[in-house]
């Protein structure tokens, strides 16, 4: 194929992952956003397999299309819940595709220098390619373990693990100096190899240091990471469609961790040097004195207050997604606003495990899109609101991160429910949540307990409404 059409469907395809990322901006144009980038990345394939340099084509098609129908078959089993472990692990094999290639690349003897300067750039990209995707394979491997509960969520304190982090980086930019520009060609794949078994020890690392709290802003993070790879990668075959997706890619992914991590009131350094917490479900005293009795609620008293409410904010949580219980949600939301109530859902920018986690849950139980409000949006509206119902949330909903200074969120801008007449908060239990900080919420005297599996007691809550 002339090599003047395969450019003009790269810059086709370019466009449109711009156009798709510009429509998962926001819920209501997301399936068109989704769809553009299906077309642009259908259109990188297509074309890529008739470029002038393709060859083995009757080996590299069965092992696509094998590709494909594990993913399609994956995708479509996934449990929303475990969406975070999925995006995880599709960025592991980002990472390690990038290993591979960039090695590969390495050691493709067809590859004619026309100046020293031409092959030390290259070289450059390759060392920098695998260097990425190494550390992007390992530590999506580590956030795949902890969020599927295979690792614990507490984060490894190794002593002196800032040293061994920079002193692994050292040594990866020392075996950069020796690899780079060698000569003779070919000859270096010693530092090469090695720096890779560092940078998988190294990714390993680093999450491992990361806590359940900081996850979200780390999953954003290895995304970013998988993208730069992936541009890396682009540089190092000369495809120009894999560099504007891997910048893409990188950079809206460290957009998005910037977004998460000013939202929790840490920097990135500080998510990357470590996180905080201790192991998931554990219960943790308060750091603060007394903290008061608990007031449990049960689901008649629950549908009596609702009942008589007129204005209802829901504020999803984790819990929610595990239970399933977006749809008997959106049931009761719907029958609440028949009735006249002002129902609406405040959304917290790390509420789940995922980015945007509960934003397609809801989208997916068919709530309607204008209902659905960010913290920075509704979070006045708590004072002139009825009932606040908390759905397995914990850390976004906790006043200590605004009165308690010896609490590890303080700081963190919040969903201040405790402002609302009634909080009622549907939890299984008193256990912490996923970053192990105890919840003072639990304690107000205007906050009522409704223990349980969210999805029962709010079936349950529905049918005492109805009646």
């Amino acid at each position: 194929m002339n090599a003047g059409i395969v450019t003009v469907s790269y810059i086709a395809a370019s466009v449109l992952f711009i156009l798709s990322l510009g429509g998962l901006s926001n819920q209501e144009s997301a399936r068109r956003g989704n769809l553009y980038g299906v077309i642009g990345m259908a259109i990188a394939i297509l074309f890529t397999l008739f470029t002038p340099k393709m060859g083995g084509l009757e080996l590299l098609v069965p092992v696509m299309l094998v590709g494909a129908a594990i993913g399609a078959v994956v995708a479509a089993r996934v449990q929303m819940t475990a969406m975070p472990q999925l995006v995880a692990g599709f960025h592991s094999f980002v990472g390690l595709a990038a290993v591979l290639v960039g090695i590969a690349n390495y050691l493709d003897t067809s590859i004619v220098y026309a100046t020293r300067v031409e092959r030390v750039i290259h070289e450059a990209e390759i060392f920098i390619g695998v260097f990425i995707g190494g550390l992007t394979f390992t530590g999506s491997i580590i956030a795949f373990g902890k969020l599927q509960g295979i690792i614990g969520s507490k984060p490894l304190a190794i002593p002196g693990r800032h040293g061994i982090n920079f002193s692994m980086i050292l040594f990866s930019i020392y075996l950069g100096g020796l690899f780079v520009g060698a000569t003779p060609e070919h000859s270096q794949l010693m530092p090469l190899m090695v720096m890779t078994l560092v940078s998988f020890v190294l990714g390993a690392h680093l999450v491992m240091a990361i806590g359940g709290a900081d996850m979200p802003v780390v999953v954003s993070m290895l995304n970013s990471y998988s993208g730069w790879a992936a541009a890396a990668t682009g540089f190092m075959l000369s495809n120009d469609v894999l560099i504007v997706v891997g910048s893409l890619v990188g950079s809206s992914g460290a957009i998005l961790s910037y977004i998460m991590c000013r939202a929790m009131a840490r920097s990135f350094i500080s998510v990357i040097l470590g996180g905080f917490g201790v192991e998931a479900g554990t219960v943790v005293a308060s750091s603060s004195a007394e903290q008061g009795t608990v007031t449990p609620i049960t689901n008649d008293e629950t549908a009596a207050l609702l009942r008589e409410s007129k204005s209802v904010i829901i504020i999803p949580g984790y819990g929610m997604a595990v239970a399933q219980a977006q749809h008997p949600v959106y049931e009761m939301t719907k029958f609440l606003r028949d009735r006249g109530c002002n129902v609406r859902f405040a959304i917290h920018p790390v509420a789940g495990r995922l980015p945007g986690h509960m934003n397609v849950l809801l989208a997916e139980a068919k709530v309607p899109y204008d209902i659905v409000l960010e913290m920075d949006e509704i979070n006045e509206d708590f004072p002139s609101t009825d009932v606040a119902i908390v759905l397995g949330a914990n850390d976004i909903v906790n006043p200590g991160a605004q009165d308690d200074p010896s609490s590890p969120i303080y700081g963190m801008p919040v969903l201040e429910c405790w402002k609302a007449g009634t909080v009622i908060v549907s939890k299984r239990s008193m256990a912490s949540g996923y970053s192990g900080v105890d919840n003072p919420l639990f304690y107000k005297d205007n906050t009522r307990m409704l223990f349980g599996d969210a999805k029962k007691t709010v079936e349950a809550v529905l049918a005492a409404v109805k009646q």
